[in-house]
């Protein structure tokens, strides 16, 4: 059982790594949030598994003292707001707030990336997926005041997962979604919200997730290395 809490340390760090190196290559990206980290706890997989009905065993109390990777969390911060003049450009004033687009499946994605285009007259946002109403619909950039058609849904980052494209989905389908009649004082037209990634603090916690990483490595090597040598000595013992 020795090695099992450095190799979940390692599996943990791997997955903070992975994170933090999306996090970084979206530095730029529009209206996208960075993503965290959490390790569960002892005590806390100890309470899920009582509040599930769940008997642990022997070995199970053991392997559950191993800190596990929980969950990715959202940072929902908003990002700084930037103005560009473009009639297209479009930023959203609350943080809780999205956009909707229509998925090249058909399904309601949400964004904060108000980076729109024109696209044989229909408003599409940068990845060409069309904008849509209160009814679902695609706007037509020939209606007059055609932002005030642009739909604005408030719904809590705890019912929404980030999907490809720096997209988002509903984990539920009933999950609640508030849609605003009115986006007047929701649109912010001719700017653009920027990432919220922090630079300087992800490449800290990159840094120190790759030692902490070499660490673990170290550590089972070190470990392999004692059992080898005490494997051996028994054996020149026995003989």
């Amino acid at each position: 059982m020795a090695k099992y809490p450095l190799v979940a340390s390692m599996v943990n760090q791997i997955n903070r790594i992975d994170v933090i190196s999306n996090n970084l290559a979206n530095v730029n990206t529009v209206g996208f949030k960075q993503e965290g980290t959490a390790e569960g706890s002892f005590n806390y997989y100890m309470y899920r598994a009582q509040r599930d009905g769940f008997d642990p065993t022997k070995i199970n109390e053991i392997v559950n003292t191993i800190p596990k990777m929980d969950t990715n969390y959202i940072d929902q911060q908003m990002g700084p707001i930037v103005t560009t003049g473009n009639a297209l450009d479009f930023s959203l004033s609350e943080s809780d707030s999205f956009f909707k687009v229509q998925g090249e499946n058909g399904d309601i994605l949400y964004t904060r990336d108000g980076s729109f285009k024109n696209l044989n007259g229909i408003l599409v946002d940068s990845n060409g997926q069309a904008v849509l109403s209160n009814d679902n619909e695609p706007i037509a950039l020939e209606e007059e005041n055609f932002q005030n058609l642009i739909s604005v849904s408030r719904i809590d980052y705890n019912d929404l997962k980030k999907y490809k494209d720096n997209t988002y989905k509903l984990k539920e389908e009933n999950a609640f979604v508030e849609v605003l009649e009115n986006n007047e004082r929701q649109l912010m037209q001719g700017s653009l919200e920027k990432s919220n990634v922090n630079s300087v603090s992800s490449m800290v916690g990159l840094i120190d997730a790759q030692r902490r990483l070499e660490q673990a490595q170290k550590a089972i090597q070190a470990q392999s290395e004692m059992n080898e040598k005490l494997i051996q000595k028994i054996g020149d013992t026995t003989n």
